[in-house]
């Protein structure tokens, strides 16, 4: 018999919310919003609110829209629970945002628990000895992901500490280009890549040229944003 999951938990506006039904001997959860800081401690009371009875737990990731490295944190606690509980668990539907910073990470985009031991993800941000030696090719594309990855996450943090900013000017792109928010992220963050500007920086420049008598972005900046809005609407 089917029944509604108990835990309804929030962490906060536009963070994360884990609604979900049990059906049988099976937990299907459909997180929504943000993997942020506090979502694994939302993710653990969630697990343990369900059922002993509960030998499956399904998540369909396809409502989550960011995530910083808090979301191998999530990823973790997944595992965890897992193997304690002796439970088969799954990830699917990644998309956008979190799908990127999943084939960063080395993880398996369609089901990252799936692979390897998923405990140790969130140390895999951090640099590290290679287990390979150095010279080999291994080793070699391992650092380098790594050190994408640490960009990756580093622009996701000044992000989330300029989140206003940023929002306002990803509507004014969506509104001025007809882009989705996912493809104005996109624009914001190749600009800040080809003019070599921090993303505030770039979004607040974005923002003050819609306003009334506005100032017009640099011709540096201008510049990068037209070749950034080219490129996705090539892509």
């Amino acid at each position: 018999m089917t029944s509604a999951a108990s835990p309804h938990l929030t962490g906060g506006l536009d963070t994360l919310v884990i609604p979900g039904r049990i059906d049988a001997d099976r937990a299907e959860l459909t997180p929504r919003g943000e993997l942020v800081h506090g979502c694994a401690d939302i993710l653990a009371r969630t697990l343990a609110g369900l059922p002993d009875t509960v030998t499956r737990v399904d998540l369909d990731m396809a409502g989550v829209h960011f995530m910083d490295t808090a979301g191998l944190q999530f990823l973790d606690v997944l595992a965890v629970h897992g193997r304690q509980r002796s439970l088969t668990v799954t990830t699917a539907n990644w998309n956008g945002q979190p799908r990127r910073i999943l084939e960063l990470a080395g993880l398996d985009t369609t089901d990252p628990l799936a692979g390897p031991d998923t405990a140790g993800a969130v140390s895999a941000v951090a640099p590290a000895a290679p287990a390979v030696p150095a010279s080999s090719a291994v080793a070699l594309e391992r650092a380098e992901r790594l050190h994408v990855l640490e960009e990756e996450v580093e622009q996701l943090r000044q992000a989330i500490a300029s989140r206003p900013v940023i929002d306002q000017a990803r509507g004014i792109l969506m509104a001025t280009h007809g882009c989705t928010s996912d493809e104005a992220w996109h624009i914001l963050r190749e600009t800040s890549q080809l003019s070599n500007t921090k993303l505030r920086d770039v979004a607040a420049a974005v923002t003050a040229s819609a306003e009334a008598d506005g100032p017009p972005p640099s011709p540096e900046l201008r510049t990068a944003l037209q070749r950034a809005v080219a490129r996705r609407r090539r892509g």
